[in-house]
């Protein structure tokens, strides 16, 4: 007997495909369901093996369909406080509670259940799933997939529809985002000579500084009529982690963190890179002159291109007819929608669930938002059968 949408959900979430482990049980669990459909599915995996990414097709070989796109991962439930099972679905009040039921594994198991739908209808046009690895580190899982549907020669969709949590609404802008691991290589002496070494930490803050110095120079600017659409309307710098230093009394020999931007849509990502590394080589100098041993490395560890609003369409002209939503919506996070548009697809985001619950402890998806989210799918599968 064919699943439910919402046993579907349990099975996935049952799998704890934190963005660190494998996903390799889940992919094999999906690959699984579809071949009981008889719909075959490709495996795109990563380089060592551990993650794989996973696409399909249903109905005819022909251009035109529409591609339904969600990652498998799920951020970690360390440190966080739960009132039940993170890996296990518990309804309680109207809310179904589990680690990736809103962030996404909520409309992926939607997106599966579609497919025997769409089987059943006799689609015209056709259905592509695809599931990507590794989106909340970075979404370095959804190109490989992409440039592999691509390359063999897998129909062109005309709509790439990423699930993220957005209340069903049709969102047609993303920033972009770029991202830096940074080590400060210092050199260390006595705190009481501290001129004569060169403190990693104290170097580093020079950078986190000029991030802070940035952060309010783009907020005092009067955003663009595309950045005016997101808040915060302009680019950000963040830094969210750092660790470094041996001793109170002694300089700095390391100093580690990540170092990332939002970036709204219009700004040129390759234009923030460039002086990034700019003031990266700036304070490096300025290390090697003091000890010519120490020195910046920062290496990029992902790069997500921002999604743009398109002009007429297709993705946004054909999934606002299925919702009947017209306002016009944007989002900070990044996804792999940017991605897809980047290689030729149109492409929205449209999924159930509320942003503000995806990663929190006790993380759900209403009841109702799951509900809608197959209403939606039906109608999906109806307008692919026309």
């Amino acid at each position: 007997m064919t699943p439910t949408a919402r046993e579907l959900m349990d099975r996935l979430v049952a799998f704890p495909t934190v963005s660190r482990e494998s996903n390799l049980d889940l992919v094999d669990f999906v690959e699984e369901y579809l071949a009981d459909l008889g719909v075959k599915s490709t495996r795109v995996p990563n380089e060592d093996g551990t993650k794989a990414a996973l696409y399909a097709h249903v109905g005819p070989q022909v251009d035109g369909g529409v591609v339904l796109s969600g990652h498998t991962d799920v951020v970690p439930v360390d440190g966080q406080s739960w009132d039940t099972d993170p890996f296990t679905v518990t309804e309680r009040q109207g809310r179904l509670y589990g680690r990736g039921t809103c962030d996404m594994k909520g409309f992926d198991a939607l997106a599966l259940w579609a497919v025997p739908l769409a089987l059943e209808r006799g689609i015209k046009r056709p259905l592509q799933i695809a599931l990507s690895y590794d989106e909340e580190v970075g979404c370095t899982g959804a190109p490989p997939m992409i440039d592999h549907m691509v390359s063999m020669g897998m129909p062109r969709a005309n709509t790439v529809l990423v699930g993220e949590p957005s209340m069903m609404k049709v969102v047609t802008g993303h920033k972009g985002s770029i991202g830096y691991r940074v080590h400060f290589r210092g050199f260390e002496v006595h705190s009481s000579l501290a001129p004569t070494g060169v403190s990693a930490i104290m170097m580093a803050a020079k950078l986190i500084n000029w991030a802070n110095d940035v952060n309010a120079e783009n907020a005092a600017k009067t955003p663009s009529d595309v950045a005016a659409d997101f808040f915060p309307p302009y680019t950000t710098l963040h830094v969210g982690t750092i660790s470094g230093g041996t001793a109170h009394n002694i300089t700095a020999k390391d100093c580690r963190f990540g170092f990332d931007f939002r970036i709204v849509p219009d700004d040129d990502i390759g234009a923030w890179q460039a002086r990034f590394l700019a003031k990266v080589a700036e304070i490096d100098a300025e290390m090697k002159a003091i000890r010519p041993e120490a020195g910046i490395t920062a290496e990029q560890t992902f790069h997500v291109p921002g999604l743009v609003p398109e002009a007429q369409g297709k993705a946004e002209a054909l999934v606002r007819q299925l919702t009947g939503e017209n306002a016009r919506n944007v989002v900070s996070y990044g996804t792999e929608a940017g991605q897809f548009q980047e290689r030729g697809y149109s492409a929205v985001i449209c999924g159930p669930g509320d942003i503000a619950q995806a990663h929190q402890p006790n993380e759900y998806i209403t009841v109702d938002q799951f509900q809608q989210g197959e209403a939606f799918m039906r109608r999906l599968v109806d307008m692919l059968a026309e």
